[in-house]
């Protein structure tokens, strides 16, 4: 890579510049992030920004509300306005991205008809089988159409008013660009796509709407569905409304050109530049999942596996855990107030290498101990609701080591089950690629997942910075006009004279995770009585 350039700080803050550069926005489970690249080299970050911001249970539904949406995207944009140091009055390109699937339902006149419901949500199991037995392919409980076909069949007093239903990322651009248009990788999430034409099945949207037949929808199912563009296709330009909404200051003016908006899947991939078969990529953050792009399709439909594709439309075999780095974060947490109350504070980067590097001397399987990550319900465990458990046995060896190591192999737990199904369908990876927040103490969470895995998994330079970064490289890549097909413009443009550092699996940590994985799926039980033995409040 050309090298990174990080934000800089303490300056007087520049009013009124045109700055060359192109904005990815991306809208993750615990933080809305702001990335600026140079448009004619995104490898380079200008800056960045970040707001945090916390799902909530509501009545029993996991949400955002639209309010945090804006205020969190202009706290980001100006957090990384400051940390550029000027205040930029034109920009070249946009993008935007959120976490994939959910329901977000609205009726003519735009207003949202009931909360948000993000992708963590399990209330969707009647719909997502009947589903999945309709079409014959997979529908997971997290997908949009299940979120739909739920709320008709408990007939709920929305559905006949709704106009339109899309993502997060979908509404977000929308309301930037004045267009409804999604990306592929994104769609791919609400509805499956048919791979010739990268568009919406048509044959699964006609069984859809004879399914519904009798006006129980207002419309066929595609007019409430947003457009499908691919990667490289000009998506809109930012507007005057949009960019008082991204600036309230008033300084950024309107103009600048979007491409399509995506998922958090599809950017990840980007980052990784890993979109070509035979590759694929772990994103670990609030959730976990793994995209591998496929060279042919699978033999059968698995409910572990979803079928989506990269943003340039290519089938993608997709493993989702609802529950990624949560539950860790909260015992770093605690670690990191042991150290103040001892009367000697850390940082949380200091508290997670300190741990990270002690995982390191743990015996290979985590001494006997057991670590349940699952905050949420787990579809692929087949958890309806989570309870984090940390367990072990007599003759359990109970180490910090070895404690560290058990959670940061829980975080891959249900991930690797899904991983084996996947490898019973003959499926062949060559490289895994890695990136999230977990990843940014060298050689830990790496080697792990690579013993997992059984496979080298490489981290890259900007992993740390994850899906905003990958939806400024489609923005810069909409913008470029190179003609380039997605994966050469990525391998020349992007990523060309870059090495990722990667790590080849260690037999012990191979076999010491697999005796792991053998008692994690044993212990699942436990994971089931305590649902039942411990309802939520």
């Amino acid at each position: 890579m050309s090298g990174v350039s990080r934000p800089t700080t303490g300056g007087t803050l520049q009013s009124g510049v045109r700055v060359s550069g192109v904005l990815g926005i991306e809208f993750g489970s615990t933080r809305i992030k702001a990335c600026l690249v140079a448009a004619d080299d995104p490898s380079t970050i200008l800056a960045t920004g970040a707001h945090d911001w916390e799902n909530q249970l509501i009545d029993g539904v996991w949400t955002y509300s639209l309010d945090e949406v804006w205020s969190g995207l202009q706290s980001a944009y100006a957090d990384l306005v400051t940390n550029l140091g000027e205040a930029p009055t034109e920009l070249v390109g946009i993008g935007v991205s959120a976490m994939m699937h959910g329901y977000l339902a609205f009726d003519q006149g735009g207003e949202l008809l009931v909360p948000f419901r993000t992708w963590r949500n399990t209330s969707t199991g009647a719909a997502a089988a009947e589903l999945t037995g309709l079409f014959g392919v997979n529908i997971p409980l997290r997908w949009s159409i299940a979120h739909l076909q739920q709320a008709l069949r408990d007939a709920e007093p929305h559905v006949p008013r709704i106009a339109s239903v899309t993502t997060l990322a979908g509404y977000v651009h929308e309301r930037l660009t004045g267009r409804r248009v999604l990306g592929v990788g994104d769609a791919s999430g609400m509805f499956p796509i048919d791979p010739a034409t990268r568009d919406y099945d048509a044959d699964f949207l006609a069984r859809y709407d004879l399914l519904v037949d009798g006006g129980a929808l207002p419309a066929p199912l595609h007019e409430l569905l947003p457009t499908v563009l691919v990667a490289g296709e000009s998506a809109g330009s930012l507007t005057a409304d949009g960019a008082a909404l991204l600036d309230p200051s008033g300084t950024l003016r309107a103009g600048a050109v979007f491409c399509a908006p995506e998922g958090d899947a599809g950017t990840g991939m980007v980052a990784t530049n890993a979109i070509a078969p035979r590759t694929g990529n772990v994103s670990a953050g609030t959730s976990i999942f793994a995209m591998v792009v496929l060279e042919r399709p699978l033999q059968h439909a698995h409910h572990e596996l979803d079928v989506v594709t990269t943003p340039a439309g290519d089938p993608v075999a997709m493993v989702h855990c609802n529950n990624g780095a949560s539950e860790l974060a909260a015992w770093a947490g605690m670690f990191q107030r042991f150290a103040a109350a001892s009367g000697s504070a850390l940082g949380a980067d200091a508290v997670y290498d300190t741990l990270f590097r002690e995982a390191l001397v743990a015996e290979p399987d985590a001494g006997g101990l057991l670590a349940y990550n699952h905050l949420a319900g787990e579809p692929i465990a087949g958890l309806s609701e989570g309870r984090p458990l940390f367990v072990r046995t007599p003759g359990s060896r109970f180490t910090l080591a070895n404690a560290m190591r058990a959670q940061l192999y829980g975080v891959f737990g249900t991930l690797s089950l899904g991983m084996r199904v996947l490898a019973g369908e003959d499926v062949e990876l060559d490289r895994m690629y890695a990136h999230g927040g977990m990843f940014r103490t060298a050689g830990v969470a790496q080697r792990f997942l690579a013993g997992a895995l059984d496979a080298p998994v490489a981290v890259a330079e900007t992993a740390a910075e994850g899906g905003a970064w990958g939806v400024a490289v489609l923005a810069a890549f909409a913008v470029s006009g190179s003609g380039l097909p997605l994966a050469e413009y990525l391998n020349e443009r992007v990523f060309a004279g870059s090495e990722p550092v990667t790590a080849e699996p260690d037999a012990e940590d191979v076999a010491g995770f697999a005796a792991y994985l053998e008692r994690y799926r044993a212990g699942l039980d436990i994971e089931r009585a305590a649902v039942v033995a411990l309802p939520s409040p």
